[in-house]
């Protein structure tokens, strides 16, 4: 099966492909200069916003990421912007109630979003429904999203009828998303065959270049009816980051896909692009390896890179393999998550607390107990009954959707911002970042001073590895950190730090 159409390209350069390589922390002023020839090029849409840019601005960068959608919009007028959103998560790490969500989605979208991408860690879709409404109703595309991963559970066959079930809750567009790079060629092919034979959408794919297959797969892809690509200017590609667009758009010249986009126009901006890489710190294996591991344990390359650095904090990098073993089989036992923000750290998290405490469930992270209690939402697969019934008991797990149990929060939020509030959206940075917003608005008003460090290079400090103890380390792709004090007192109430990235 192949189709005669135009093969659209979404740039990633502005999101997800320094929130891979570089820790989310390029800068508006790496930004701005550049954007508006990244407009005039005629990709299918950018996407600039959402993923951890939104955390990272205000946590790392002294960077209102309201004011950064703005000005992105008025240097970039012409083409579609597009953001990620973690469906009830928001740009956040925990479900947020249907309020906050109906009015972040409206204003990212008075802002300057055109694209919704909407996913949930555990393709639970009733954790998407309410922003995919939102999105909607703020008159945006909403593009609904299968969060690709392998397990005896996901096969082609449930994420075609989880698409089906996607279109039928008003999506405009269907995306697969391979957030470790486990997509193989083939498997691609069979995946948007059965999408596009099943559903009425059209199919985009997202993929990255971890295990060295994405191109491969987005050709494949291609020739089965995929609609659009993603990739990331070649100075910010492959590594744990998307495909480059100039390898895609050379390799489909003068094909029934050719996406008629000018490799020229395209290279000024790759220049452009190595020149900024010189001012943040990119480890070489992060940018060029090729990570088969994510093959064996199915773990996304930048939570590997993460799992060791929390070894090592604990000088205990030699358990390393032990970790990468332990890991799918906590997956197993909490019914076979997507390895995706949320479940990534939580996964990740307890698998290292498993290995250093040297017994297995010892301490259980709050997560963890959340999760099976159902606060997250619906787990893939059945959770391991004898785990279950240690952390909760007798008690049934919450069958419901999560975010039902929560007040509305816009209110609220609002009278305790008080006289920090200078616009509407400050409101919801609040909310979803309390402590980090309001040293943010603090800053604003010259109550406290700047950040030292915000307007400094990235992460200039040699790799990732050379940093040590639990608040430094930085870790490229996915951030988190356990607080290992609390750990070690055995206190598991507060010791999951929240991903920074």
């Amino acid at each position: 099966m192949t189709h005669n159409s135009k093969v659209g390209i979404t740039d990633t350069t502005l999101r997800d492909a320094h929130q891979s390589l570089m820790a989310t922390r390029l800068r508006n002023e790496h930004i701005m200069p550049i954007i508006s020839h990244i407009d005039e090029v005629g990709y299918h849409s950018l996407e600039v916003w959402g993923g951890a840019t939104f955390d990272t601005c205000l946590r790392f960068l002294d960077e209102d990421p309201w004011e950064r959608l703005v000005q992105m919009r008025e240097l970039a007028p012409r083409s579609p912007f597009q953001m990620l959103l973690r469906g009830q998560n928001l740009v956040g790490y925990r479900h947020y109630p249907d309020d906050v969500v109906d009015a972040f989605v409206r204003l990212a979208v008075k802002n300057g979003i055109n694209i919704i991408r909407i996913f949930d860690a555990l393709n639970d879709t009733r954790n998407m429904s309410r922003a995919m409404a939102a999105a909607r109703a703020a008159g945006a595309h909403v593009q609904a999203t299968l969060s690709y991963t392998l397990s005896p559970l996901h096969n082609i066959e449930y994420f075609v009828q989880l698409a089906v079930e996607l279109e039928k809750m008003g999506a405009d567009s269907i995306a697969i998303k391979d957030m470790a790079g486990l997509l193989t060629p083939y498997a691609t092919y069979t995946l948007v065959q059965r999408l596009k034979e099943s559903i009425e959408l059209p199919v985009q794919l997202h993929s990255h270049f971890t295990s060295g297959m994405a191109f491969m797969a987005y050709l494949k892809g291609i020739e089965a009816g995929c609609d659009v690509v993603d990739t990331a200017i070649s100075a910010l590609s492959l590594g744990s980051s998307q495909p480059a667009t100039e390898s895609m758009v050379a390799a489909l010249q003068g094909t029934p896909y050719d996406t008629g986009l000018d490799l020229e126009q395209i290279s000024h901006i790759a220049d452009y692009f190595k020149e900024v890489r010189k001012h943040y710190d990119i480890p070489a294996d992060i940018v060029m390896g090729v990570d088969t591991a994510v093959l064996s344990y199915q773990i996304p390359g930048g939570m590997i890179s993460n799992l060791a650095s929390q070894l090592a904090s604990q000088n205990a990098t030699n358990l390393l393999p032990q970790v990468l073993e332990e890991v799918p089989r906590v997956r197993a036992e909490l019914g076979y998550p997507p390895l995706v923000t949320p479940s990534s750290q939580i996964v990740g998290t307890q698998a290292v607390i498993n290995v250093i405490s040297g017994e297995r469930y010892k301490v259980i992270l709050t997560e963890v107990k959340n999760y099976l209690r159902g606060l997250y939402g619906r787990p893939p697969g059945e959770v391991d009954p004898d785990l279950l019934a240690r952390v909760i008991g007798k008690e049934a797990p919450y069958q419901g959707r999560p975010a039902d149990l929560l007040e509305p929060g816009l209110e609220k939020g609002r009278e305790e911002l008080g006289k920090y509030m200078e616009k509407e959206e400050d409101i919801l940075s609040y909310i979803l970042f309390p402590q980090q917003a309001l040293s943010f608005f603090q800053r604003r008003r010259g109550e406290i001073p700047p950040q030292q460090n915000a307007a400094a290079p990235a992460v200039k400090t040699g790799t990732a590895a050379s940093h040590s103890g639990p608040a430094a380390v930085v870790q490229l792709d996915k951030l988190y950190t356990v607080d290992h004090d609390l750990l070690a007192s055995g206190d598991e109430t507060d010791c999951f730090i929240y991903p920074s990235a």
